[in-house]
């Protein structure tokens, strides 16, 4: 299989840089103002070894945005397998008398990209059953398993409350995201509630109540954090639009840990008499207790469906993790690298932090053909096409027109638009479809997508 991967690969090199695009296509690309140059579309069967049917620019260095992370998923897959799953232990280095623990209580991250609030309010339940109702000591949050991460959530695009931004941690909970809840009451007011609650973040219980249309509803509440730890509204939220729920990333991103485990470890009745802080747990100690997370398959799944990007960097970082004892975006870099020249001819892609939310990715066309070609003949085929979003269904793509049945991972950037997956054609043929825009009016690609599909179910 390797052998026919080389030879196809050095045959995608001869492909034609410029081939005529269909009229509808081409037709598509002048109402959206995108120059032909600034597009890559490939259409090929999933047997590397028959033709493309269209071959435009497909060995074009593109930013891929978030269909990078078909090369981190299925990566992942061949590498930690589909069953894997992340563990998050809990030490004590003391005895528990009279439901007191004598000592330190250590909660240490692994990588764990889906530890929601609800999975830690299960693992403190367990705490209490075991006999710990107070930590005579401290909370100590280990998030050594992977390098530090430091960044600003608004360096990317100025958005540092899109919780798309969430820098990725060992220790990962909820994705350091706060659901923000609006229920209109009666006199004027819709009720404010923060899930989960977070100690010492305050929000507003109440915000007016504006007539009018629901609208740009977020924008019309004018939220600002005066300081990290105090939200306000500056604006009114509208009558109109009923019960609504704003997932905002935590202004508090660095604290967000400490004051989520202080919160829900006093909501479930618990004290402690020193404080909840960062540290090391010591080696040699079994863990109490531990939470276990879902199946890689099943993260692959909520990963590519719904384009997480923190849920990507986590399991990217977990690869060196898993490899080299530490998680860091350097090891991983260099791993995935490794990977892709094992299977594939050729210089690999250019990788960042392997969730597309990135400036310096880049991948062809023909690469990401070569990916989904290799993937659709892998016994983990099903796991990687079962996460992708259905084209006119659900995840990403449940508002775009599809002529024909489609399992395509999305991306999109400012200035970067596009997908990459597999069409399914009537009588059982299967096509790989690469189609990605770079250019200022990458925004206006998706009808470009649907008349690549259109005029696949007119041949």
């Amino acid at each position: 299989m390797r052998l026919l991967f080389l030879l196809v690969a050095a045959w995608w090199c001869s492909v034609s840089a410029a081939q005529p695009l269909p009229a509808e296509v081409d037709a598509a690309l002048a109402r959206a103002r995108l120059p032909r140059d600034a597009v890559t579309l490939l259409v090929a069967d999933v047997d590397p070894a028959v033709p493309p049917r269209l071959a435009h620019r497909v060995n074009a260095p593109m930013n891929p945005a978030s269909i990078a992370k078909l090369a981190t998923t299925f990566a992942a897959l061949e590498l930690l397998g589909p069953a894997f799953t992340w563990s998050t232990p809990v030490y004590v280095d003391g005895p528990i008398v009279g439901r007191v623990l004598q000592g330190n209580l250590y909660l240490k991250g692994q990588g764990d990209p889906k530890l929601v609030h609800e999975r830690l309010w299960l693992l403190i339940r367990r705490l209490h059953a075991l006999g710990i109702d107070r930590v005579a000591g401290d909370i100590v949050l280990d998030r050594s398993a992977f390098e530090p991460i430091a960044g600003d959530p608004a360096a990317f695009d100025g958005e540092p409350l899109r919780p798309y931004n969430a820098l990725p941690d060992a220790l990962l909970l909820n994705f350091k995201a706060v659901a923000l809840t609006f229920t209109p009451q009666p006199g004027g007011t819709a009720r404010v509630v923060a899930e989960p609650p977070l100690a010492g973040v305050e929000f507003p219980a109440t915000v007016p109540l504006a007539a009018g249309d629901c609208g740009d509803w977020r924008t019309g509440l004018l939220l600002a954090f005066p300081a990290p730890t105090r939200a306000q509204f500056g604006g009114s939220y509208a009558a109109a639009c009923g019960e609504r729920t704003w997932p905002i990333a935590a202004p508090d991103g660095a604290g967000y840990t400490a004051r989520l485990v202080a919160s829900m470890w006093q909501e479930a009745g618990g004290t402690v008499g020193g404080q909840v802080r960062e540290g090391r747990a010591p080696t040699g100690l079994g863990p109490i207790a531990e939470s276990v997370s879902p199946s890689l398959a099943e993260v692959v799944r909520d990963i590519n469906k719904y384009s997480n990007n923190v849920m990507a960097q986590q399991v990217f970082l977990t690869l060196s993790l898993k490899a080299r004892g530490m998680g860091s975006r350097q090891g991983s870099r260099e791993l995935l690298r490794a990977w892709w020249r094992e299977r594939f001819a050729g210089e690999p892609p250019q990788f960042d932090n392997g969730s597309g939310l990135s400036r310096d990715e880049r991948i062809t066309a023909a690469q990401l053909a070569q990916l989904l070609q290799y993937a659709w003949a892998s016994p983990l085929m099903p796991e990687l096409a079962a996460s992708l979003p259905v084209a006119g269904t659900d995840g990403t793509l449940r508002r775009t027109k599809a002529a024909l049945g489609a399992h395509l991972k999305s991306g999109s950037l400012r200035d970067v638009q596009g997908v990459a997956g597999y069409v399914h054609l009537p009588g059982g043929r299967r096509l790989v479809l690469v189609a990605i825009a770079n250019h200022p009016n990458a925004g206006g690609m998706r009808p470009v997508i649907e008349a690549v599909l259109a005029w696949l179910a007119a041949k």
